[in-house]
Parts: structure tokens; sequence; C-alpha cells
């Protein structure tokens, strides 16, 4: 099973205001491993980046000046991720920069129920509590000390391994599979079980007596009524 874990960074939050992307990552997964094939694309937005987004980002003008243009790219891009699920973070946000610009030049849009959200997995997972990627970061024991600007490569190599642990770890299904010492001898499923022979506890004449003087002072026990 192929995916595709992506992120975008853009000049801003709404595609309907002007705002595009000016970073892709995309990074491949099998069988919910990460294989080392990953794709990133700077691009230049072809507008004045805004300080709040730099801040975020850290991509300067001067940077994306140099860049290609998201019609360069486009082709080499819907080639990598082909059919594959995308694995995204809070996804509505990424899908509608991702359509806004494959419709402006003329390619359809992708479905939204392509994605993989894992914002709303995390939510639903942990009602109530903070679904951040750093957040998420923070509760498996990732280390994502090198984060301090959101950069796509860096976050979606983070989000491979977040995504790997709200599907339930490393063993997502639970198989509970033996682990291989090495040798060349099988664990024998068909093997007969030896069981322990049935054991009796016997009361002693003592523990008899005893029981008789306590049912004989109990007041109309009920296995004596009519």
């Amino acid at each position: 099973m192929r995916e595709i874990v992506l992120d975008t960074e853009t000049t801003g939050l709404d595609p309907a205001t002007g705002h595009r992307i000016v970073e892709i990552a995309c990074l491949e997964l099998r069988n919910h491993v990460a294989t080392g094939e990953h794709r990133r694309w700077y691009l230049n937005p072809e507008m004045a980046m805004p300080p709040d987004a730099q801040a975020v980002h850290g991509l300067t003008d001067a940077f994306l000046s140099g860049q290609p243009v998201f019609a360069e790219v486009v082709v080499e891009f819907l080639d990598f991720i082909a059919d594959s699920p995308l694995v995204i973070h809070n996804a509505a946000f990424d899908m509608k920069f991702l359509n806004a610009e494959l419709t402006r030049h003329g390619y359809p849009a992708l479905p939204s129920d392509r994605a993989r959200d894992t914002l709303t997995m995390a939510r639903q997972r942990f009602p109530g509590a903070q679904a951040s990627l750093d957040a998420l970061c923070r509760r498996f024991g990732i280390d994502n000390s090198e984060r301090t600007l959101h950069g796509g490569l860096l976050d979606v190599q983070l989000l491979a391994e977040c995504y790997l642990e709200l599907l339930g770890g490393r063993q997502a299904g639970f198989h509970l599979e033996p682990i291989s010492t090495g040798s060349s001898e099988r664990l024998d499923r068909t093997a007969v079980q030896t069981t322990r022979p049935r054991r009796t506890f016997a009361p002693t004449a003592e523990e008899i007596r005893a029981h008789e003087v306590l049912v004989a002072k109990l007041k109309a026990p009920i296995w004596l009524k009519p």
C-alpha cells in the first residue's frame, strides 16, 4: 500500500484572497514505512511575502524569486503522488491551496476524500487535547528539536512518525507475532499443550464442624423455606 505524506507552506491563510503556495514536500510510505523516496519543491509565489508568513517558515522574497512557478513543477508533482492517498495534517488547508493552484492551471481538483487528515485522527483519539504537529511529537516522544521553523520536508518526516503512532504504533495490527531469535527454529503452533492434573481441595473435619455451627446460627435460611 502506497501513501504520500504531504505538507505545504504558503504566503497566507486563504488562496481566495490571492495567497499562494511557496513549498510542497512529499514523502512516500509503503505499508506505513518510509521508503526514503521524497520530493520538495520551492515555488515562486509571484507576490511579496507577508512578514507574518515569513516568520512562520523563514522563506524570503530573495530566495523564492529564483524558484520555479507552480506551472513548471505541476506535472512532476502529479506524477509523484500518482493516485496514492495523501496523509496531511489539517488536510482542508493544504487541499484548498493545492486545488486552487491545480484549477488555476487547468488541472482537475483533488477529491477531498483522498486525504487522510491526521489532525482529525488526533482529535478523535485524544478528545480535548492539543493536536498540533508539535503536540503530537511531544505526546509520542518524537524528537522535533530541529523544528524551529515550519519546513515542508522536516514536517512530513515528523508527520510520518506521528501518523504511524496514530495508527497504533509499529505493530498497528497487534498481531503479537513472535520475535525472531536468529535461529532456524520456528514456533510450532500445532504442538499439543500439556495441562496440570486437576486438583481437589476437600474440607477438613474441623472446617465441616465450623461450617455447621455457622449455619445453625442463621435465622430462617432461604433453603429451609417451603
